[in-house]
């Protein structure tokens, strides 16, 4: 397996994604766009392809951030889906998928960073892929944004402060809205990069404090997104050799 990573700052790190890859010993390479880094030109030679966070949006512009390209990665995006590639989006990389299909990006109801649970849609529970994931789960979460909805997206899962955390565009591609990949040390890197949120955090109702954050257990989850992506990996494999 090939796995790729378009890595839009060095704080949103791939954490428990790239940790799979590397668990699985996968041909693993990046595009990390903010040290000028190239797209990827030969999808056909990828098997997974990983869009990670960023503070941009779908509409950012290049004049406002040089370095991302919205409309290029969309296009990688859209060559990946119909190569029938696996593609997976996590928050901004989430947002580019559905955007990439027609979907435009809205912003959340509530800003979320933190740990909190979210709970599987009645989608989510026949979707066999989530069935190890129970009703509900407590995962990460660091976003304003959520993913826009195409006519045969299916939402997966939801939680109190965002109704499209996990969002399934087709039977190979996944838009996370939440950070499953979260570790100790990616959260470092965010919390030296989101003092303005965090030092409001009494402001929202789902904003940890810096404490908090640290206090929190990240490993179930990325167990949870290791078992996933293994069975997301096996019908890709299953689908690719008939």
């Amino acid at each position: 397996m090939h796995v790729h990573f378009i890595i839009h700052e060095d704080f949103e790190a791939p954490g428990a994604y790239e940790q799979w890859a590397k668990m699985h010993q996968h041909t693993i390479s990046y595009s990390r766009v903010y040290l000028g880094q190239p797209l990827p030109d030969k999808i056909d030679k990828i098997d997974m392809l990983i869009i990670m966070g960023g503070p941009q949006s779908p509409a950012t512009t290049k004049k406002e951030c040089p370095h991302f390209d919205s409309l290029a990665e969309q296009a990688v995006i859209s060559t990946a889906i119909k190569l029938q590639k696996i593609v997976i989006g996590v928050c901004l990389g989430s947002q580019l998928i559905g955007e990439a299909l027609g979907a435009y990006f809205e912003h959340s109801p509530e800003k979320e960073i933190g740990k909190f649970p979210i709970t599987l849609t009645e989608a989510g529970k026949r979707n066999p892929l989530f069935s190890h994931f129970g009703d509900s789960l407590a995962v990460g979460h660091w976003h304003n944004d959520m993913p826009g909805l195409t006519q045969d997206a299916k939402i997966i899962a939801y939680s109190e402060g965002c109704p499209r955390q996990i969002i399934a565009y087709g039977k190979l591609v996944y838009g996370f809205q939440c950070h499953m990949e979260l570790t100790h040390e990616v959260v470092e890197k965010l919390i030296a990069h989101s003092q303005n949120d965090l030092n409001q955090a009494a402001k929202y109702r789902f904003v940890d404090t810096e404490d908090k954050l640290r206090s929190h257990d990240y490993s179930k989850m990325n167990y949870k997104l290791f078992v996933f992506l293994d069975k997301l990996t096996q019908l890709y494999l299953s689908s690719t050799s008939n």
